[in-house]
C-alpha cells in the first residue's frame, strides 16, 4: 500500500456531482482510494451542481451511494474521514460571473485542483471559460474530460479547441474507463513481456482477431442522448478502437504517455477506410426488437419510453476491420457491440493460424488452432486454448483441447479487482496521462468512424432487426461466415 502523504494534496472539483456516473463511479472510486491509504490527509472533494444544497445533503447523499455501490461494505473509519472531506456548491454552469462563489470556496484551499467534467461534453466550453475568468486555473492544474467527445470530428475539435484554449494538452485527460480495466492493461504484459507472444504477434501466426461488447442492458432511460449518438459512437469509436489499438499497436520504447499513445495513434492512421463503396461488405448494423432475457419480456428500441417511432439509430453494430500496414495486412479485425444481448460480456479472442501439418490424424483428424481468450468482463482473466494428451497405457496418442485458465479473482483471491475509475483516478492525481487519450487519437478515431456514420447515411438502409435476448441480426454471422469463420460465443 502506497503512502498516503506520498500523494499530493489535490482538490477534486466534481461537475455534475449529483449524477448517475457521480454517485455510481467516481465517489465510490475516490472512497476505495481513502480505502487503500492512496489520498492525502489534505485532499478535499468539491461537488458542484446546479441544485440548491446545503453541505450536509451532499454528504448525506454520498453516504447513501456509497452504500448502495460499495459491495464490499463501508469501514466506519474510512466512511468518518472521507466524508469529512466533502464540500459542495451550488453553480449554473453556463453563468460565467457564478464561478466566482466557487473561487471563494476553493479560496484558502490546495493549490493543485482537478476538475472532472461530469456533464454534458456540449458545456466543456462554459465550464472551462468560467474557470478561467474566475481565476480558477494554473499550469499545475488538470482537467478530466468524459466521452463521447462530440458526435463527429468537427463537433470534437470544436469541445477540443474551447477546452484547450485555457488548458494545456499536458493538463487535459481525456477518459475512456476501458483503459483502466484489469484485462486492458494486462494486454502490455501479455504482449511485451512474454516472449510467447511477442514472437507470433503478427500476420504470419494470426489468424483473425475477435472484439465483442455485449450489454444486456437496453438504454436505461437515456432516449434523448443515446439516439443522437447510437451504439457507433457510444462504444465503437472509442471503446472498442482503443482496445483495438492496443492489440495491434508496434512495441512502445517505454511505458511514458507519448511512447504508448504514439503506437496506438499509427494503429487508428493504419485502418482501412469504410465508405459507401464498401460499406454493406464491412459493416452490418442493427436494431433490437422485442424478445425475452432472463426469462422475461422486453420492449423493442421503438417501444422504449420516450421513443421516436421512426428512429434509425443503431443499437448493434459489427464490423470488419483492417490494419494496412506491414504486421497486420490481411488479419481481419471483427468488432461486435450491442444491447439487449444475451448477456453483459466482453472478450477479446485472438484466433491464431490452424499447423500446416497434422501428425495425430489418428486420434484427432482436424487440429484445432491455438485461441488465446481476454475476458474483459464480467469474470477477467485470460484463457489459451491449447492441445494436450489425455493420461493412458494406449498405444495411440489420444490428444483433446484444453483451457490454461487464469481467472484473476480466482488466481489473485486474496487481492481485490480494482474498477477502471479507481485507478484512473489515481492516474490522474499522480499525473500520469499514459490510461488517457490524446486529442489527434480522438480525431483519428472520429475520422474513421465518420466515413461509416456518413456511408450508412448515404445508403438509405435501415437498420437490421434482432430479436432482444439474441446476439444481433443474422447478416452479422454472414459478415464472419463470409470469410469461413464464426462468432465465437
Amino acid at each position: 500500500m502506497k503512502d498516503a502523504q506520498s500523494s499530493s494534496a489535490v482538490e477534486v472539483v466534481l461537475f455534475g456531482a449529483l449524477g448517475d456516473l457521480s454517485r455510481r463511479k467516481l465517489l465510490p472510486a475516490l472512497y476505495q482510494l481513502d480505502l487503500a491509504g492512496l489520498l492525502h490527509d489534505d485532499t478535499r472533494i468539491v461537488g458542484v451542481a446546479r441544485q440548491e444544497h446545503e453541505v450536509q445533503a451532499f454528504i448525506d447523499f454520498t453516504k447513501e451511494n456509497l452504500t448502495n455501490f460499495v459491495s464490499e461494505g463501508l469501514n466506519q473509519e474510512v466512511l468518518e474521514r472521507f466524508l469529512s472531506r466533502l464540500v459542495y456548491q451550488q453553480l449554473d454552469f453556463k453563468q460565467t460571473d457564478a464561478y466566482k462563489g466557487l473561487a471563494e470556496t476553493l479560496s484558502g484551499g490546495n493549490k493543485e485542483r482537478i476538475y472532472y467534467f461530469s456533464t454534458p461534453p456540449a458545456i466543456y466550453g462554459d465550464i472551462t471559460e468560467g474557470l478561467y475568468v474566475a481565476g480558477l486555473i494554473e499550469a499545475q492544474d488538470r482537467v478530466v474530460m468524459e466521452k463521447p467527445i462530440g458526435h463527429c470530428l468537427e463537433s470534437s475539435k470544436v469541445i477540443n479547441d474551447m477546452v484547450s484554449k485555457h488548458f494545456e494538452e499536458n493538463q487535459i485527460y481525456r477518459i475512456d474507463h476501458y483503459l483502466g480495466k484489469e484485462t486492458v492493461l494486462n494486454l502490455l504484459v501479455l504482449r511485451f513481456a512474454n516472449s510467447l507472444f511477442t514472437n507470433n504477434w503478427d500476420r504470419n501466426h494470426i489468424d483473425h482477431v475477435q472484439i465483442t461488447v455485449a450489454e444486456s442492458v437496453g438504454i436505461e432511460g437515456r432516449w434523448g442522448f443515446y439516439d443522437e449518438a447510437g451504439q457507433m459512437r457510444d462504444m465503437v469509436q472509442n471503446h472498442l478502437l482503443q482496445i483495438l489499438s492496443l492489440l495491434a499497436m508496434e512495441p512502445p520504447a517505454d511505458l511514458s504517455a507519448d511512447s504508448i499513445r504514439d503506437e496506438k495513434l499509427k494503429v487508428l492512421k493504419a485502418l482501412l477506410p469504410i465508405n459507401r463503396h464498401n460499406i454493406k461488405d464491412k459493416t452490418v448494423r442493427g436494431q433490437y426488437t422485442e424478445g425475452f432475457l432472463a426469462g422475461k419480456s422486453v420492449p423493442g428500441y421503438l417501444e422504449e419510453e420516450g421513443a421516436n417511432k421512426t428512429s434509425a439509430t443503431e443499437s448493434f453494430v459489427a464490423i470488419k476491420a483492417e490494419i494496412d500496414n506491414w504486421r497486420w495486412t490481411g488479419v481481419p479485425f471483427y468488432l461486435r457491440t450491442g444491447k439487449r444481448m444475451p448477456a453483459k460480456h466482453s472478450e477479446i479472442v485472438i484466433q491464431f493460424k490452424e499447423q500446416p501439418h497434422n501428425i495425430f490424424k489418428d486420434s484427432y483428424v482436424d487440429l484445432p488452432a491455438n485461441k488465446l481468450t481476454i475476458r474483459l468482463q464480467p469474470d477477467e482473466g485470460v484463457e489459451l486454448q491449447v492441445m494436450n494428451k489425455i493420461p493412458g497405457i494406449a498405444s495411440q496418442m489420444n490428444i483433446h483441447e484444453n483451457k490454461l485458465d487464469l481467472s484473476f479473482s480466482e488466481t489473485y483471491e486474496n487481492e481485490r479487482v480494482v474498477d477502471a475509475y479507481e485507478r484512473l483516478m489515481l492516474e490522474v492525481i499522480n499525473g500520469n496521462q499514459s490510461l488517457f487519450v490524446r486529442r489527434d487519437e480522438v480525431e483519428a478515431a472520429w475520422t474513421w468512424a465518420d466515413g461509416i456514420i456518413e456511408a450508412w447515411g448515404a445508403s438509405n438502409d435501415k437498420p437490421k432487426p434482432y430479436a432482444a435476448g439474441s446476439w444481433g441480426p443474422v447478416s452479422s454471422i454472414s459478415l464472419i461466415a463470409r470469410d469461413d469463420r464464426q462468432w465465437v460465443e
